[in-house]
């Protein structure tokens, strides 16, 4: 049985792929909103709490991209440098913030934060904003 998929993880996901506009951060392929093959991609499994929800513990990638280098050190090392995989390491590691995430079991205000980031993201893709638009994690 697969990690149960909560209306924050859902959100989360819309969030990290419009953030880069349906682009693939590794090949660059391009695809449209609709489409099933652009995937939101952790560094750290989803089933480490603290990070499950950190947008900078996940990456749009393509279903090829995503199968070859998903949750790899290769792809952490090409897009993070030493200093900000530790810091996500510690994110990772901290059982209190896992238990802060888990315990709203990804409802309620958290998921109604990431609902609110895609409001705006895709407000601002709206009025013509290009390239990656970050956003703010919920902790």
């Amino acid at each position: 049985m697969g990690i149960k998929i909560t209306p924050a993880d859902s959100a989360f996901s819309k969030c990290v792929r419009l953030r880069v506009n349906y682009v693939c951060e590794r090949c660059g392929a391009h695809h449209d909103k609709s489409s099933t093959g652009l995937h939101c991609s952790h560094h750290h499994r989803r089933g480490h709490w603290g990070v499950r929800l950190d947008p900078d513990n996940a990456e749009s990638l393509c279903y090829g991209c995503h199968s070859l280098m998903g949750g790899t050190q290769e792809r952490l090392n090409a897009v993070m440098t030493e200093a900000q995989q530790e810091l996500l390491i510690e994110k990772k590691n901290d059982v209190g913030l896992g238990k802060l995430y888990r315990k709203t079991n990804g409802k309620g205000d958290v998921a109604k934060h990431y609902r609110l980031e895609l409001v705006r993201i895709q407000k601002l893709r709206d009025e013509g904003e290009i390239g990656r638009i970050d956003f703010e994690g919920f902790y």
